[in-house]
């Protein structure tokens, strides 16, 4: 358990920071882009939270999505594609894109977080040493390297809504 703890670390700070920066925002703010070629909060929230899903059920655990097995893509409006998180859409996509209520955006949000904390808390050392192909990338690879992109990943995107609570409406996430 020892190593996952740096990756549950990152990602509890990182959700932590995306709480602080979701604080207070309405659905105005939450789906405003600062351009045409740029992702909204509400956009980044949903992409993020995809994204860990994937990783999470899908490709660690082979299991269904939770957006799939909880009727999350009913809630927001989609279809049940288990690859449609985002990756590769274009800036036409992201525009006509509608953002579902922010209680909703928050839930899929917080049932993700509670499912990756969960998995995270079944792996051993010799979970993470486990050398597999897990897409998208064609070569074996460990599942701590994955868990590594997934972090990354997040990590960013996190940054990404916290910087446009910080356009938008000031340095609410910022919490220490």
């Amino acid at each position: 358990m020892a190593a996952v703890e740096g990756v549950l670390s990152a990602l509890e700070r990182n959700w932590e920071m995306v709480d602080g920066a979701l604080a207070g925002l309405d659905g105005a703010i939450l789906a405003r882009r600062p351009t045409d070629q740029c992702n909204s909060i509400a956009w980044l929230l949903w992409h993020m939270t995809r994204v860990v899903d994937t990783f999470v059920h899908t490709r660690l655990q082979a299991q269904p999505q939770v957006w799939i097995r909880e009727g999350w893509y009913t809630r927001f409006g989609m279809d049940s594609d288990p690859d449609d998180r985002g990756v590769g859409w274009t800036a036409t996509q992201v525009a006509q894109w509608v953002p579902p209520a922010k209680d909703v955006q928050v839930g899929y949000y917080e049932a993700i977080k509670q499912t990756t904390r969960a998995y995270l808390a079944t792996l051993s050392d010799t979970d993470l040493e486990v050398r597999r192909v897990i897409p998208p990338v064609p070569e074996p690879r460990t599942v701590a390297a994955a868990l590594g992109q997934m972090t990354w990943d997040n990590v960013a995107h996190g940054g990404q809504i916290a910087y446009l609570r910080g356009l938008f409406q000031g340095m609410g996430w910022y919490s220490r």
